[in-house]
C-alpha cells in the first residue's frame, strides 16, 4: 500500500480502503483459483496493482469514458483503474470462466458499480469503447486485428481513442509490424522501482 500512496497521494479514504482490501481478497481467491502466480502474490501491489495504474500516469480518463479490458485474468488492469476512476465505465472480459468468477467476486466485494464483466472471447464482443486496455495477451499486430472493431470514433480524452497496452521489453519489431500510429510511454519515467525499468504503456491508434 505504501507504493500506491507514494505515487497517488490524492486518493480518497474510500479509494484507499478499496486498495487496502485487495490484498486480502486476492489472497483468499488465489488460494482457491490460481489467477496470480504464488511467487507474484507477495509483490501484488508493485507488479499488479501499481503496474495497472501505470496507464493512469499516461492518461487521466475523462468522466463518461468507456473502457474494455481484454484478457483481464484476475481483473488487471481493469479493477485498479476502476477504483481510481469511479466515473469511468469498465467492461472486463476473459475467455476463462474461473478468472471471471474471481473478477465478479472482487468487484462485488469492493462495491465497484462502474465495472461489468463477462466470459467471452474479444472476437465475439460487439460493443464499442473509447479505449481497449490489456496486459500483453498477444503480439500487438494480432491484438489490434482483434479489437479495432471495438473502438469508438468519438473523442472525450486528450489522447486519441485506441489501445493502451502494458508491455515489457524491446517493442521496436512489434511496432514496426503494427498498422496505425503509436506512442511508447516508459513506466520508469513515473515509477522508480527496478521492476518498471523495462515496462511500458503503448498507445496505439488508427
Amino acid at each position: 500500500m505504501d507504493l500506491i500512496r507514494k505515487y497517488f497521494p490524492d486518493l480518497s479514504a474510500s479509494q484507499l480502503s478499496k486498495f487496502e482490501a485487495m490484498k486480502g481478497l486476492y489472497e483468499e481467491w488465489n488460494a482457491a483459483i490460481n489467477v496470480i502466480s504464488r511467487k507474484d502474490m507477495e509483490h501484488l501491489y508493485e507488479r499488479h496493482i501499481l503496474h495497472a495504474l501505470g496507464i493512469a500516469k499516461v492518461l487521466r480518463f475523462s468522466p463518461g469514458t468507456s473502457i474494455l479490458d481484454v484478457g483481464t485474468g484476475g481483473g488487471f488492469p481493469g479493477i485498479p483503474l476502476a477504483v481510481l476512476f469511479p466515473e469511468v465505465n469498465f467492461h472486463l472480459i476473459d475467455s476463462i470462466g474461473k478468472k471471471i468468477k474471481v473478477v465478479k467476486a472482487v468487484t462485488e466485494s469492493l462495491e465497484l458499480s462502474n465495472v461489468t464483466s463477462a466470459q467471452i472471447r474479444v472476437e465475439d464482443v460487439p460493443e464499442k469503447f473509447d479505449f481497449v486496455v490489456s496486459r500483453a495477451v498477444t503480439t500487438m499486430p494480432e491484438f489490434l486485428y482483434w479489437v479495432r472493431k471495438n473502438i469508438l470514433k468519438r473523442r472525450l480524452n486528450p489522447l486519441h481513442n485506441g489501445i493502451l497496452y502494458l508491455k515489457g521489453g524491446d517493442l521496436t519489431q512489434e511496432l514496426n509490424r503494427t498498422p496505425g500510429k503509436n506512442q511508447i510511454y516508459h513506466l520508469s519515467r513515473y515509477f522508480s522501482e527496478p521492476y518498471f525499468e523495462t515496462k511500458s504503456v503503448v498507445h496505439l491508434w488508427i
